[in-house]
C-alpha cells in the first residue's frame, strides 16, 4: 500500500480529482491533503470526501522535523504536487528522493520556474504567441520546475485564444491525465 500525500495551495480540481480516481483502491491511498493556506477551497474537497487535511502556513513550513514528523506519523510514502505554490526544501526533497511530483501548468523548460504559476504561466503563453501549451508532470527537485520530466501532455492554441480559454484547455488535460500519471510512475517505481 502507498500512503500518498497532496500538496495543494488553492482550489484543489486536481486534488479532488485524484483522490476520486484512487478512492477504490486497496494499493493506493489519498491519506493526506496538506495545504500552506487555511483558506484553500482544496480542504473543503478533501473533508467532503474523508481525506484527512493539515494546514501548515507558510512561516511553519521550514520546521523540518514537524513537517517529516507529520508525514511519517501518517506514513507518507510518496508526495503529489497539485497547485502547491510554495518551493520544496532541499531536506524534503532529500527525504522523499523519486518520491515526489509536480505538475506544472506548461510545456516545460518553457515557461516554468519562479514566478510561473497559475494565470501568470497561461498570459505568458498567450504573450508568446505560442501554437501550442500543455502540461508538464517532472520530478521534484532543488529548481524551480527544473526536475526531470516524467511526461507531457498538449493541445493546440489559435491567435483568439485568451489566458483564460488557455487555462480552461490546459485544465481539461490535467484532468483526464494527471491520475492516471501518478498511477504509472507508482508502477514504474514499483510502489504497486
Amino acid at each position: 500500500m502507498v500512503n500518498i500525500a497532496i500538496f495543494v495551495s488553492g482550489s484543489g480540481s486536481n486534488c479532488e480529482n485524484i483522490i476520486r480516481y484512487f478512492s477504490n483502491r486497496n494499493d493506493v491511498n489519498i491519506k493526506l491533503v496538506i495545504s500552506n493556506r487555511a483558506d484553500a477551497y482544496a480542504l473543503v474537497r478533501a473533508k467532503n470526501l474523508n481525506v484527512e487535511s493539515v494546514v501548515i502556513p507558510k512561516s511553519d513550513f521550514g520546521k523540518q522535523t514537524e513537517v517529516l514528523n507529520l508525514l511519517r506519523n501518517h506514513e507518507i510514502n510518496f508526495i503529489v504536487l497539485a497547485g502547491f505554490l510554495l518551493m520544496i526544501p532541499d531536506w524534503l526533497i532529500n527525504a522523499y528522493p523519486r518520491r515526489m511530483i509536480n505538475l506544472h501548468p506548461a510545456l516545460l523548460p518553457k515557461f516554468g520556474g519562479k514566478g510561473m504559476y497559475g494565470h501568470h504561466v497561461h498570459e505568458a503563453v498567450k504573450a508568446a504567441g505560442e501554437t501550442e501549451t500543455g502540461m508538464t508532470v517532472h520530478w521534484v527537485s532543488n529548481v524551480c520546475d527544473g526536475g526531470e520530466i516524467i511526461e507531457q501532455f498538449r493541445t493546440p492554441l489559435t491567435p483568439n485564444d485568451t489566458p483564460d480559454t488557455i487555462a480552461d484547455k490546459e485544465h481539461v488535460l490535467e484532468m483526464e491525465h494527471f491520475p492516471q500519471i501518478i498511477e504509472r510512475v507508482l508502477q514504474a517505481e514499483k510502489l504497486i
